[in-house]
């Protein structure tokens, strides 16, 4: 490439048009693994094949996994799953509507981030608060144990579980700060992002996707 395409000038100019486009947040999904590849789809754009250490328009392969892909944008990681909907991220000014797409039970399904750390989550409108697996607090590193002691039923009889605030639920690009939380003694697939996290948000569906638009 000739020198003239990185005078002072020139670069700046660049900077400028892309800025708005970096400041979007990407939709990214995980077609598929090609050997040591990971099959990204991103912007609804054709699957294009990446390894660790490689990116392709702006997504960064941190690790590739037998079913799933850790991805990194402007310095946010994410880990991808095989069938999972696309999610959105690298945005770099807060974010404020996310659309999830039901899985084929009807469930909306996906990854965000507690606190910084990687969490599998499951949208339930019935549950009064997020409710988090004792084993996914301690892997995320939650001081639960120093939370207020709750009774909480379950299918062994009356055990305790602790209610904690959470400095930070993130879902897509948007951030929901000082969320309460109940840390159950049991193990459970997912965590459930109940209201104490939905009554943040208009919630609309329309067949299998469910839109969520921040209140304030």
């Amino acid at each position: 490439m000739k020198n003239h395409l990185f005078r002072p000038g020139a670069a700046l100019l660049v900077a400028a048009l892309l800025a708005p486009l970096l400041a979007r947040a990407q939709s990214v999904a995980l077609g598929g693994i090609l050997g040591s590849k990971a099959l990204l789809i991103v912007n609804n754009s054709a699957p294009r094949g990446v390894g660790a250490g490689e990116a392709h328009q702006g997504v960064k392969v941190v690790n590739v996994g037998k079913d799933e892909a850790v991805v990194e944008i402007a310095g946010v990681r994410r880990t991808l799953h095989l069938g999972e909907a696309p999610v959105s991220v690298g945005s770099t000014s807060g974010g404020r509507r996310v659309v999830l797409t039901a899985d084929s039970r009807g469930h909306f399904v996906n990854s965000g981030t507690i606190n910084g750390s990687t969490m599998q989550y499951m949208v339930d409108t019935g549950a009064s608060t997020v409710a988090i697996g004792r084993p996914d607090a301690e892997r995320m590193g939650l001081k639960y144990l120093s939370g207020q002691p709750v009774r909480m039923s379950t299918a062994n009889g009356v055990a305790q579980g602790w209610r904690m605030k959470l400095d930070s639920v993130r879902i897509g690009d948007v951030e929901v700060f000082g969320v309460e939380a109940i840390v159950t003694p049991q193990p459970m697939p997912f965590v459930l992002l109940g209201n104490s996290f939905l009554t943040e948000f208009q919630m609309t569906r329309t067949n299998d996707q469910m839109v969520l638009e921040k209140r304030h």
